[in-house]
């Protein structure tokens, strides 16, 4: 079974960027999806964003869009999200996702998880 681990997670002050990682142990197919789960204090967890694998089309929450932008690099079975102007909402674990061949835009279809990093935004 595939596993992902996540990195890059910290504290920062509000307005300020972090980039999180994912590293996939094994390739991941070009009709699959990757994406970026958060579960804040209190919360359900909730799918931010989401990338097909085999390039094109992304997907993000209305709370992040124009904020975090999601990538990836194949070449390394990596995955990215670039997170920039954090706010406090945005504290939280972060998890890195997979769904095998499933709709990007549907985040209940994703079933692989890593074990998260953690993110504390200040204001």
């Amino acid at each position: 079974q595939v596993q992902l681990l996540e990195s890059g997670g910290g504290s920062v002050q509000a307005g300020g960027s972090l980039r999180l990682s994912c590293v996939a142990s094994e390739y991941i197919s070009v009709s699959d999806c990757m994406g970026w789960f958060r579960q804040s204090p209190g919360q359900e967890r909730e799918g931010i964003a989401s990338i097909y694998t085999g390039g094109g089309n992304t997907f993000y929450a209305d709370s992040v869009k124009g904020r975090f932008t999601i990538s990836q690099d194949k070449d390394k079975n990596t995955l990215y999200l670039q997170m920039d102007n954090l706010k406090p909402e945005d504290t939280g674990t972060y998890y890195c996702a997979l769904g095998k061949q499933v709709y990007c835009g549907n985040f209940r279809l994703f079933g692989y998880w890593g074990q998260g990093t953690q993110v504390a935004v200040s204001s």
